[in-house]
């Protein structure tokens, strides 16, 4: 029986040539991602701002009666 380990090294294995390749990215996608981004954040601090809007016009209504 042959129990010896098998030592592979950095040195045996070989360069993967794929993780090395760049790759090519479309400027309109990238726009598309950022205006994405931003209308989802914009929609965000309006819903914030109309549920303060609608919190103070009914604690206003709440306190005048």
């Amino acid at each position: 029986m042959n129990e010896d380990p098998k030592i592979i090294s950095h040195t045996d294995k070989p360069i993967e040539q794929d993780n090395n390749k760049t790759q090519k990215v479309d400027i309109n996608v990238l726009k598309a991602r950022a205006k994405a981004i931003q209308d989802k954040e914009s929609f965000k601090s309006t819903t914030v701002i109309i549920l303060i809007l609608v919190a103070l016009g009914a604690a206003g209504i709440f306190f005048s009666i």
